[in-house]
């Protein structure tokens, strides 16, 4: 739901791969049209969700509870938004990025229907079998995905209501599902996890430096777009750090210091990868995203274990 295609003409001229016949060629091309990279962020959110409920163990039903989610949540259900979104930007993507799996026609339009269709069953199932109250989560997720890339609706286009509904489906409903698979939602697990929602939108952010160029041709209003690079990178850092802060104080005034002393160090360690970012987001993106990001995830674990003591 993230991957924004951009700029006009960048790759138009990237050779195609041969493409691999038979069925496994078939599910090659489905899982690189599901984008494997983006599936993380709702997994371990899913995962922080199950920590946060305190009733996650080692035995092999919780276990086998939280691998069902975590596939439900991740591979599944991010893999559907993904499909959808390079569905939506077909038209876009044969004038702009030709090489793609849709315009290039590696993937037909029956095989994306056929994917779609599979993928929304089966993880309309998982869900079912998770309970109803996580169903109830992966609906939300799948209107904002909807809303997120398709007429007239195409979210996208604006960075602020975009990044949003991505970061509420892949923080926040996917830790709330997480939590309602193995016990009652509470209202300290839901604030925690709106409030890493909000960081999220920080996040989302990053994707949008690499594409300036072409978002303002395409009349993509990304964050960089409206408020330049600079400006935009400050907002991403300020943004994951008043989200973190936010945490910090709830976690002190609920009695879990330590969880709390903990996201505070992980904080305070992303200051360096934050200032190495404003100086130049556009060249330390893969910087940021292994440094300060990842800081900011295992923040989210630490939460989630705080909640859970």
């Amino acid at each position: 739901m993230s991957d924004i295609h951009k700029g006009p003409g960048l790759a138009s001229a990237a050779p195609l791969a041969p493409p691999i016949p038979g069925v496994r060629g078939t599910l090659s091309r489905s899982i690189a049209l599901m984008k494997p990279v983006t599936w993380f962020a709702p997994a371990w959110a899913f995962l922080c969700g199950a920590v946060a409920s305190g009733a996650l163990s080692w035995n092999p039903e919780p276990l086998g509870r939280l691998a069902l989610g975590i596939l439900m949540a991740g591979p599944i259900l991010c893999g559907l938004s993904q499909v959808v979104n390079d569905y939506c930007d077909r038209d876009v993507d044969a004038i702009n990025e030709p090489h793609r799996l849709i315009p290039s026609g590696q993937v037909s339009l029956r095989h994306v229907y056929i994917l779609t269709v599979i993928l929304t069953w089966v993880g309309a199932s998982l869900a079912l079998v998770l309970g109803s109250q996580v169903a109830h989560f992966v609906g939300l997720g799948l209107i904002c995905a909807l809303a997120y890339s398709l007429k007239p609706f195409r979210a996208k286009r604006n960075g602020w209501i975009g990044n949003a509904l991505v970061a509420i489906s892949y923080e926040g409903l996917a830790w709330m599902a997480g939590h309602v698979a193995f016990a009652p939602l509470t209202g300290q697990s839901v604030a925690i996890a709106l409030l890493y929602s909000f960081g999220a939108h920080g996040i989302m952010t990053v994707n949008d430096f690499k594409s300036i160029k072409g978002d303002t041709q395409m009349g993509i209003r990304s964050i960089p777009v409206q408020y330049g690079k600079v400006t935009a990178a400050r907002m991403v850092v300020t943004i994951m750090g008043v989200a973190q802060i936010g945490v910090i104080v709830l976690l002190l005034r609920w009695g879990h210091p330590i969880a709390a002393g903990v996201v505070f160090l992980l904080l305070a360690a992303q200051s360096i990868p934050n200032v190495r970012f404003i100086r130049d987001p556009e060249h330390n993106e893969v910087f940021f995203n292994a440094t300060a990001i990842m800081l900011y995830v295992w923040g989210m674990l630490a939460a989630a274990i705080g909640l859970a003591a």
